[in-house]
C-alpha cells in the first residue's frame, strides 16, 4: 500500500531532525514525507532542505503563515498536497520505532481510524537527544520515560490485543494515527474554525465516527518516542465546537479541506 507520512512542526527544528532521520530509517519506508508547517521561520526550511536533497523518498515543505495556532490549516494543507491513498499522521516530536510506518499499513482498512501508541520521554533524556543529535531509546527499567509497556513490540499479540475501544473521542492523541484519505475527505477534513491549539483531533474523529468509521487502538504496535515538553491548555471556545459537533452529530465541517482541493 502506498502512503504518506506527515510530520506536523512549529519551530522546533532540532526536534523535527531526529523526527525525519526516524522517518527515512523506517523498514518499510513512506512513498512521501510531507512536513506539515504552521509557520516555523526559516530554520526549520533549512532543516527539511537538507532532507529533500539528500533523500530518495521525496520530502515536502507544506508551510504557510504564522498568524496564530492554525493546526487544522496545516494539516489540511498538508493532506490536500498528499499523493498516496493512505495518511499516516505524527507530530515533529515524536520519533519513530523502525517499523511504525509498517505496523500502520499492516492494520490499515477503510472505514477504520488507527490509533497507535506512544512513549513519553522524560526531561534529562529528551535533552541529551537534542544535544547529542541523536535518538537514544530508552531502557525498559530506568527513570526515562513513562508509558513503559508502550515500548514493547509484540506484533502476535498485537492482533490480538489491539482492540476496537468504545467509539468515543476518550485518548484521542492527533500526534499518532492513520487513516484512508477517502475517509478524511468525506469528512472535510479538519475544522478550521479551531484557531486556538486543541481539540481539532478530537473534533476530527468525532466526525469520523459519526460518519461511521470505527476507531483502533493498536497494541504493542504503531510504537513513538515523544519528547518532552510542557503541556498546553485548550481554549475553552474549542470545547464549544466540539460539543456542538457531538450534540448535532454533525460529519461536515464547512469550513475545512475543501478549500485547498478546487
Amino acid at each position: 500500500m502506498n502512503c504518506s507520512l506527515i510530520i506536523c512542526t512549529y519551530n522546533w527544528p532540532e526536534a523535527l531532525k531526529i523526527v525525519i532521520q526516524s522517518a527515512l530509517s523506517q523498514s518499510v519506508r513512506p512513498n512521501e514525507i510531507i512536513i506539515a508547517d504552521d509557520g516555523s521561520d526559516i530554520s526549520t526550511a533549512m532543516v527539511v532542505e537538507s532532507f529533500a536533497k539528500s533523500s530518495s523518498v521525496p520530502v515536502i515543505h507544506s508551510w504557510q503563515q504564522d498568524i496564530g495556532c492554525r493546526i487544522p490549516h496545516s494539516r489540511n494543507r498538508a493532506i490536500a498536497r498528499s499523493n498516496y491513498e493512505y495518511i499516516i499522521m505524527i507530530d515533529g516530536d515524536t520519533v519513530l520505532h523502525s517499523d511504525f510506518v509498517k505496523d500502520h499499513l499492516r492494520f490499515a482498512k477503510k472505514k477504520v481510524y488507527i490509533q497507535g501508541s506512544r512513549v513519553l520521554l522524560q526531561l534529562n533524556l529528551t535533552k541529551d537527544i537534542l544535544r547529542k543529535n541523536k535518538f537514544k531509546k530508552p531502557l525498559f527499567f530506568s527513570n526515562d520515560s513513562k508509558n513503559k509497556i508502550n515500548m514493547l513490540r509484540i506484533p502476535f499479540f498485537s492482533k490480538i490485543i489491539s482492540y476496537f475501544k468504545n467509539q468515543s473521542i476518550n485518548r484521542i492523541r492527533g500526534c499518532n494515527y492513520s487513516v484512508f484519505k477517502e475517509d478524511i475527505l468525506s469528512v472535510n477534513g479538519f475544522n478550521e474554525k479551531i484557531t486556538t491549539w486543541g481539540r481539532e483531533d478530537s473534533e476530527f474523529v468525532q466526525r469520523l465516527i459519526n460518519n461511521g468509521v470505527k476507531k483502533q487502538h493498536i497494541k504493542f504496535s504503531g510504537i513513538q518516542y515523544h519528547l518532552f515538553h510542557k503541556e498546553r491548555s485548550h481554549n475553552s471556545t474549542n470545547d464549544e465546537i466540539l460539543n456542538e459537533t457531538i450534540f448535532k452529530k454533525s460529519i461536515w465541517c464547512n469550513c475545512g479541506i475543501d478549500s485547498y482541493l478546487k
